[in-house]
Protein backbone atom coordinates (compact mmCIF):
# COMPACT_ATOMS: atom_id res chain seq x y z
CA UNK A 1 0.00 0.00 0.00
CA UNK A 2 1.05 3.15 -0.41
CA UNK A 3 1.33 6.57 0.93
CA UNK A 4 -0.35 8.78 -0.60
CA UNK A 5 -1.51 12.78 0.13
CA UNK A 6 -2.67 15.15 -2.24
CA UNK A 7 0.59 18.50 -2.72
CA UNK A 8 -0.94 21.35 -1.21
CA UNK A 9 -1.03 24.26 -4.32
CA UNK A 10 0.98 26.46 -2.29
CA UNK A 11 3.31 23.67 -1.36
CA UNK A 12 3.77 22.41 -5.38
CA UNK A 13 4.07 26.23 -5.94
CA UNK A 14 7.26 26.57 -3.32
CA UNK A 15 8.83 23.03 -4.25
CA UNK A 16 8.66 24.31 -8.19
CA UNK A 17 9.98 27.94 -7.27
CA UNK A 18 12.78 26.35 -5.17
CA UNK A 19 14.87 24.43 -7.52
CA UNK A 20 14.07 26.85 -10.33
CA UNK A 21 16.33 29.10 -8.46
CA UNK A 22 13.96 31.62 -7.42
CA UNK A 23 14.91 33.77 -4.70
CA UNK A 24 12.33 34.10 -1.75
CA UNK A 25 10.65 37.08 -1.43
CA UNK A 26 11.54 39.64 0.88
CA UNK A 27 10.39 42.93 1.96
CA UNK A 28 11.19 46.27 0.40
CA UNK A 29 14.22 47.84 2.10
CA UNK A 30 13.41 50.92 4.38
CA UNK A 31 13.49 54.45 3.10
CA UNK A 32 16.50 57.03 4.11
CA UNK A 33 13.64 58.92 5.91
CA UNK A 34 12.61 56.57 7.74
CA UNK A 35 13.22 55.79 11.51
CA UNK A 36 15.84 53.33 12.30
CA UNK A 37 13.38 52.26 15.05
CA UNK A 38 11.07 50.89 13.28
CA UNK A 39 12.98 48.30 11.53
CA UNK A 40 11.88 44.35 12.18
CA UNK A 41 14.07 42.89 14.55
CA UNK A 42 16.21 39.92 13.57
CA UNK A 43 14.08 36.40 13.52
CA UNK A 44 15.39 34.28 15.34
CA UNK A 45 17.33 31.30 13.99
CA UNK A 46 14.95 28.03 12.85
CA UNK A 47 15.65 25.38 15.28
CA UNK A 48 16.91 22.16 13.26
CA UNK A 49 17.00 18.53 14.88
CA UNK A 50 19.69 16.90 12.62
CA UNK A 51 19.42 13.52 12.19
CA UNK A 52 19.74 10.14 9.40
CA UNK A 53 20.15 6.60 9.12
CA UNK A 54 23.98 6.20 8.18
CA UNK A 55 25.11 7.31 11.79
CA UNK A 56 26.04 10.74 13.23
CA UNK A 57 29.71 10.85 12.09
CA UNK A 58 28.77 10.27 8.08
CA UNK A 59 29.92 12.47 5.33
CA UNK A 60 26.36 13.09 4.50
CA UNK A 61 24.64 14.26 7.63
CA UNK A 62 28.34 16.23 8.37
CA UNK A 63 27.93 18.21 5.26
CA UNK A 64 24.19 19.07 6.18
CA UNK A 65 26.02 20.05 9.50
CA UNK A 66 28.00 22.09 7.60
CA UNK A 67 25.91 23.95 5.22
CA UNK A 68 22.51 24.58 7.02
CA UNK A 69 24.76 25.89 10.07
CA UNK A 70 26.25 28.25 7.49
CA UNK A 71 22.68 29.12 6.06
CA UNK A 72 22.24 30.67 10.31
CA UNK A 73 20.11 27.62 11.29
CA UNK A 74 20.54 26.76 15.14
CA UNK A 75 21.31 22.73 13.76
CA UNK A 76 21.60 20.25 16.42
CA UNK A 77 22.39 16.54 15.51
CA UNK A 78 20.72 13.62 17.00
CA UNK A 79 21.76 10.98 15.18
CA UNK A 80 22.62 7.14 15.20
CA UNK A 81 25.61 5.82 16.96
CA UNK A 82 26.57 3.36 14.27
CA UNK A 83 25.12 2.61 10.71
CA UNK A 84 21.03 2.39 10.70
CA UNK A 85 20.22 1.84 7.17
CA UNK A 86 17.26 -0.25 6.26
CA UNK A 87 15.77 0.24 9.66
CA UNK A 88 12.60 2.11 8.86
CA UNK A 89 10.41 3.21 11.30
CA UNK A 90 11.48 0.74 13.75
CA UNK A 91 11.46 2.52 17.23
CA UNK A 92 11.41 1.54 20.81
CA UNK A 93 12.21 -1.64 20.50
CA UNK A 94 15.21 -1.86 23.40
CA UNK A 95 14.43 -1.63 27.68
CA UNK A 96 17.49 0.67 27.39
CA UNK A 97 19.70 2.88 25.37
CA UNK A 98 22.85 4.24 25.31
CA UNK A 99 23.66 7.44 24.24
CA UNK A 100 26.70 9.80 23.95
CA UNK A 101 27.38 13.37 23.55
CA UNK A 102 30.88 13.36 22.28
CA UNK A 103 30.89 17.16 21.34
CA UNK A 104 28.69 20.14 21.74
CA UNK A 105 25.26 19.92 19.42
CA UNK A 106 26.04 15.88 18.57
CA UNK A 107 24.19 13.56 20.48
CA UNK A 108 24.89 9.78 19.15
CA UNK A 109 21.89 7.53 20.31
CA UNK A 110 22.60 3.77 20.16
CA UNK A 111 19.86 3.04 18.28
CA UNK A 112 17.46 3.05 14.62
CA UNK A 113 16.83 7.19 13.75
CA UNK A 114 13.38 6.79 15.20
CA UNK A 115 14.83 6.15 18.71
CA UNK A 116 17.59 9.10 17.91
CA UNK A 117 14.31 11.12 17.50
CA UNK A 118 12.33 10.39 19.90
CA UNK A 119 15.09 10.86 22.65
CA UNK A 120 16.25 14.11 20.67
CA UNK A 121 12.51 15.29 21.22
CA UNK A 122 12.16 14.18 24.63
CA UNK A 123 15.36 15.09 26.03
CA UNK A 124 17.71 17.18 24.07
CA UNK A 125 14.62 19.54 23.02
CA UNK A 126 12.76 19.00 26.22
CA UNK A 127 10.05 21.59 26.41
CA UNK A 128 10.79 23.59 23.34
CA UNK A 129 10.63 21.12 19.94
CA UNK A 130 12.75 22.29 16.77
CA UNK A 131 11.18 24.04 13.92
CA UNK A 132 11.45 21.40 11.75
CA UNK A 133 13.67 17.65 11.91
CA UNK A 134 15.73 17.15 8.61
CA UNK A 135 16.65 13.13 8.40
CA UNK A 136 19.81 12.76 5.90
CA UNK A 137 21.64 13.43 3.32
CA UNK A 138 22.59 9.86 3.13
CA UNK A 139 23.73 7.68 0.47
CA UNK A 140 21.42 6.44 -2.26
CA UNK A 141 17.51 7.19 -3.07
CA UNK A 142 14.60 6.86 -1.02
CA UNK A 143 12.22 6.20 -3.39
CA UNK A 144 9.80 3.86 -4.68
CA UNK A 145 9.45 0.53 -2.11
CA UNK A 146 13.30 1.49 -0.82
CA UNK A 147 11.37 4.87 0.90
CA UNK A 148 8.79 2.36 2.97
CA UNK A 149 12.13 0.65 4.42
CA UNK A 150 14.28 3.88 4.67
CA UNK A 151 15.57 4.67 8.19
CA UNK A 152 16.13 7.89 6.74
CA UNK A 153 12.20 8.26 6.04
CA UNK A 154 11.59 6.52 9.28
CA UNK A 155 13.21 9.23 11.25
CA UNK A 156 10.96 11.73 9.24
CA UNK A 157 8.21 9.78 10.09
CA UNK A 158 8.80 9.72 13.93
CA UNK A 159 8.94 13.25 14.02
CA UNK A 160 5.67 13.53 12.00
CA UNK A 161 4.13 11.66 14.29
CA UNK A 162 5.20 13.62 17.21
CA UNK A 163 3.54 16.91 15.74
CA UNK A 164 7.22 18.34 13.72
CA UNK A 165 7.49 19.13 10.42
CA UNK A 166 10.14 16.99 8.68
CA UNK A 167 12.15 16.65 5.50
CA UNK A 168 13.79 13.42 4.26
CA UNK A 169 16.73 14.24 2.37
CA UNK A 170 18.93 11.76 -0.05
CA UNK A 171 21.57 11.72 -2.63
CA UNK A 172 21.51 9.48 -5.44
CA UNK A 173 19.85 7.28 -8.15
CA UNK A 174 18.50 3.69 -9.29
CA UNK A 175 22.44 2.74 -10.37
CA UNK A 176 24.80 1.60 -8.79
CA UNK A 177 26.34 4.64 -6.60
CA UNK A 178 30.06 5.40 -7.28
CA UNK A 179 31.16 6.70 -3.70
CA UNK A 180 33.19 9.79 -4.61
CA UNK A 181 30.46 11.27 -7.21
CA UNK A 182 28.09 10.80 -4.36
CA UNK A 183 29.41 12.53 -1.85
CA UNK A 184 30.27 15.30 -4.08
CA UNK A 185 26.77 14.98 -5.46
CA UNK A 186 26.01 15.96 -1.43
CA UNK A 187 27.16 19.42 -1.72
CA UNK A 188 24.33 20.22 -4.74
CA UNK A 189 21.73 18.23 -2.31
CA UNK A 190 21.81 20.46 0.68
CA UNK A 191 22.30 24.11 -1.62
CA UNK A 192 18.91 23.02 -2.80
CA UNK A 193 17.88 22.27 1.25
CA UNK A 194 18.29 25.32 2.06
CA UNK A 195 16.59 26.92 -0.46
CA UNK A 196 13.42 25.23 -0.30
CA UNK A 197 13.91 25.26 4.02
CA UNK A 198 14.41 28.88 3.17
CA UNK A 199 10.93 28.99 1.07
CA UNK A 200 8.86 27.41 3.62
CA UNK A 201 9.88 29.60 6.46
CA UNK A 202 9.68 32.49 4.27
CA UNK A 203 5.93 31.01 3.04
CA UNK A 204 5.28 30.40 6.22
CA UNK A 205 5.50 33.24 8.12
CA UNK A 206 5.54 32.67 11.65
CA UNK A 207 3.76 29.34 11.35
CA UNK A 208 4.16 25.94 10.98
CA UNK A 209 6.52 25.38 8.13
CA UNK A 210 4.58 22.50 6.27
CA UNK A 211 0.91 21.77 6.82
CA UNK A 212 -0.06 19.78 9.50
CA UNK A 213 1.38 15.98 9.14
CA UNK A 214 3.06 16.35 6.09
CA UNK A 215 6.54 15.73 5.61
CA UNK A 216 8.57 16.06 2.34
CA UNK A 217 10.79 12.98 0.84
CA UNK A 218 13.35 14.91 -1.08
CA UNK A 219 15.67 12.53 -3.47
CA UNK A 220 18.61 14.40 -5.12
CA UNK A 221 20.43 12.71 -8.20
CA UNK A 222 24.22 12.29 -8.66
CA UNK A 223 24.54 14.39 -12.42
CA UNK A 224 27.45 14.36 -13.92
CA UNK A 225 30.49 11.95 -13.50
CA UNK A 226 32.34 13.65 -10.86
CA UNK A 227 28.86 14.43 -8.98
CA UNK A 228 29.03 18.04 -9.02
CA UNK A 229 26.63 18.61 -11.65
CA UNK A 230 23.48 20.74 -11.59
CA UNK A 231 19.86 18.87 -11.46
CA UNK A 232 17.30 19.41 -14.49
CA UNK A 233 14.77 20.79 -12.30
CA UNK A 234 12.93 19.86 -9.77
CA UNK A 235 9.42 17.57 -9.76
CA UNK A 236 6.59 17.04 -7.29
CA UNK A 237 6.37 13.75 -7.16
CA UNK A 238 4.34 11.12 -5.79
CA UNK A 239 5.84 7.39 -4.37
CA UNK A 240 6.29 4.88 -7.13
CA UNK A 241 4.41 1.91 -6.12
CA UNK A 242 6.98 -0.61 -7.63
CA UNK A 243 9.40 -2.56 -5.00
CA UNK A 244 12.63 -2.69 -6.76
CA UNK A 245 14.45 -5.02 -4.52
CA UNK A 246 13.37 -8.45 -4.45
CA UNK A 247 14.61 -11.62 -2.43
CA UNK A 248 15.93 -15.01 -3.42
CA UNK A 249 16.12 -17.80 -1.04
CA UNK A 250 17.99 -21.09 -1.62
CA UNK A 251 17.65 -24.21 0.78
CA UNK A 252 20.95 -25.12 2.45
CA UNK A 253 19.44 -28.65 3.24
CA UNK A 254 20.08 -27.70 7.16
CA UNK A 255 17.19 -25.53 8.17
CA UNK A 256 18.64 -22.51 6.89
CA UNK A 257 17.84 -21.07 3.76
CA UNK A 258 20.19 -18.30 2.29
CA UNK A 259 18.86 -14.77 1.18
CA UNK A 260 20.36 -12.56 -1.63
CA UNK A 261 18.50 -9.39 -2.58
CA UNK A 262 18.48 -9.13 -6.34
CA UNK A 263 17.99 -5.31 -8.18
CA UNK A 264 15.43 -5.37 -10.20
CA UNK A 265 13.44 -2.55 -11.26
CA UNK A 266 10.76 -2.00 -13.02
CA UNK A 267 9.36 1.06 -15.65
CA UNK A 268 8.84 4.43 -13.68
CA UNK A 269 5.40 5.17 -12.99
CA UNK A 270 4.76 8.46 -15.13
CA UNK A 271 5.27 11.53 -12.51
CA UNK A 272 6.62 9.46 -9.78
CA UNK A 273 9.79 9.74 -7.77
CA UNK A 274 11.67 6.89 -10.11
CA UNK A 275 11.23 9.09 -13.21
CA UNK A 276 12.13 12.61 -12.03
CA UNK A 277 15.63 10.90 -10.34
CA UNK A 278 16.19 9.12 -13.39
CA UNK A 279 15.77 12.35 -15.40
CA UNK A 280 17.59 13.90 -13.19
CA UNK A 281 15.69 16.05 -11.23
CA UNK A 282 15.03 16.56 -7.93
CA UNK A 283 11.83 15.11 -6.48
CA UNK A 284 9.91 16.18 -3.89
CA UNK A 285 7.42 13.81 -2.39
CA UNK A 286 4.37 15.03 0.30
CA UNK A 287 4.17 12.11 2.71
CA UNK A 288 1.94 11.66 5.88
CA UNK A 289 3.36 9.49 8.83
CA UNK A 290 -0.32 7.46 8.77
CA UNK A 291 -0.83 4.27 5.99
CA UNK A 292 -4.42 6.24 5.01
CA UNK A 293 -4.49 6.49 1.02
CA UNK A 294 -7.11 8.90 0.52
CA UNK A 295 -11.03 9.18 0.83
CA UNK A 296 -11.29 7.65 -3.08
CA UNK A 297 -9.94 4.30 -1.53
CA UNK A 298 -11.76 5.00 1.57
CA UNK A 299 -15.15 4.72 -0.73
CA UNK A 300 -13.87 1.62 -2.41
CA UNK A 301 -13.04 -0.49 1.02
CA UNK A 302 -16.85 0.83 2.23
CA UNK A 303 -18.50 -0.71 -0.77
CA UNK A 304 -16.72 -3.90 -0.32
CA UNK A 305 -17.46 -4.49 3.05
CA UNK A 306 -20.83 -3.36 2.77
CA UNK A 307 -23.35 -6.46 3.81
CA UNK A 308 -20.57 -8.74 5.38
CA UNK A 309 -21.46 -9.12 8.92
CA UNK A 310 -19.59 -10.62 11.79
Amino acid sequence: MRRKRVLPPALLILCTAALAGTAPAVASPLTATAPARTTAPPAAPLRILLTNDDGYNAPGIRKAFERLTAAGYDVTIVAPLTNQSGTGTKMMSAPTIAVKHPEPKVWAVDGTPGDSVLFGLSEVFEGHAPDLVVSGTNFGPNVAGLATHSGTVGGAVAALESGVPAIALSTGGMAVPDPAATINAMGPTMDFAVKLIDRLRTRAKSGPLLPKGVGLNVNHPVVGADGKGTAAGVAATFQDPQAPLQPDFTDSGDGTWKVDVRFRPQPPAKGGDVEAVGANKIAVSPMNADWNTGPADFAVTAALIAGVRP
